[in-house]
């Protein structure tokens, strides 16, 4: 065989099996919208992936998962979800609150959304019902600010010799305001002072350590938060060089510190799972809703 048939001959032998499958149907697409970074969320991507399996969906089979990380910077969101459009995935799952969960909604009404937030949805503007939430936006509300109150008397019973509790929170998430009030008023109930103190970036997270120690805080509560997730270990470390008693909102975090610290994390790590199912639903033709 002369060298230019052969040539012709092994580019239509790989050719043949490329032009098979082109014709065979494209993998179902997740898009996977996060405020923060994939390092703070590797044991809910691991939740998230077996409740997919328990579905019947495997990740690089029969399922693809384009990945979008804000890397903490919410000004982002927006063009983040705008590129799964573009890139017409089959459903979307926008995990850390409200605000990607929004910037979702705003870039499509016809691609399925799966949200996970503390707030109440139907307050937010994500759903219209919790029963029948309709349209193309359904989830999981976590109702963060019932169980931070639930925490709040948590440290009050462990250490009822604490009169004032630093409360570390972030603006990422828009509900924030409402569960601060929440817990204020708790606060108020149980006889405790709250020493607020707002962080946005890695640096301020130091300077409010300082100032936590400055106040003399008998106590942390770390709030729900995707930028804490992020910033895990330098959450555990700066708390356990002040030996300060500190209630985290994830098993995770209660793992790696030392064990005065507190969670009450089951439901959370649950959450995986169920919007895996959620999102299964989407790419199988049903309203979310209905999973």
């Amino acid at each position: 065989m002369r060298r230019r048939q052969f040539i012709l001959a092994v580019g239509g032998a790989v050719a043949w099996p490329l032009a098979v499958r082109a014709r065979q149907p494209a993998l179902p697409v997740i898009g996977f919208l996060n405020p923060a970074s994939p390092d703070g969320f590797a044991v809910r991507l691991r939740g998230f992936r077996q409740g997919l399996k328990d579905t019947g969906y495997v990740e690089g089979e029969n399922v693809t998962i384009e990945y979008r990380w804000a890397e903490g910077q919410i000004e982002r969101l927006p063009a983040l979800a705008a590129d799964l459009v573009r890139r017409q995935v089959n459903v979307i799952v926008a995990v850390g609150g409200d605000t990607p969960a929004l910037a979702a909604k705003a870039a499509t009404t016809t691609i399925p959304i799966v949200f996970t937030n503390g707030s109440d949805p139907v307050k937010s503007g994500l759903v219209t019902s919790l029963n029948r939430p309709g349209g193309n936006v359904t989830g999981i509300s976590l109702l963060a600010g019932t169980v931070n109150t639930k925490r709040l008397d948590l440290i009050h019973e462990l250490l009822p010799q604490v009169a004032s509790v630093a409360v570390l929170n972030n603006p990422l998430v828009t509900e924030g305001e409402a569960r601060l009030r929440d817990l204020q008023e708790a606060a108020r109930t149980l006889g405790l002072s709250l020493l607020f103190q707002t962080v946005r970036s890695e640096r301020e997270v130091d300077a409010a350590f300082a100032t936590i120690a400055n106040q003399k805080a008998g106590a942390l509560f770390v709030d729900g938060n995707p930028f804490f997730v992020s910033r895990r270990d330098q959450l555990i470390g700066l708390a356990a060089r002040q030996a300060l008693p500190t209630m985290y909102f994830e098993r995770e975090f209660a793992a790696a510190a030392p064990p005065r610290a507190k969670t009450n994390s089951r439901r959370f790590n649950r959450s995986p799972r169920r919007r895996a199912r959620a999102a299964s639903a989407g790419f199988r033709g049903r309203a979310p809703w209905q999973s």
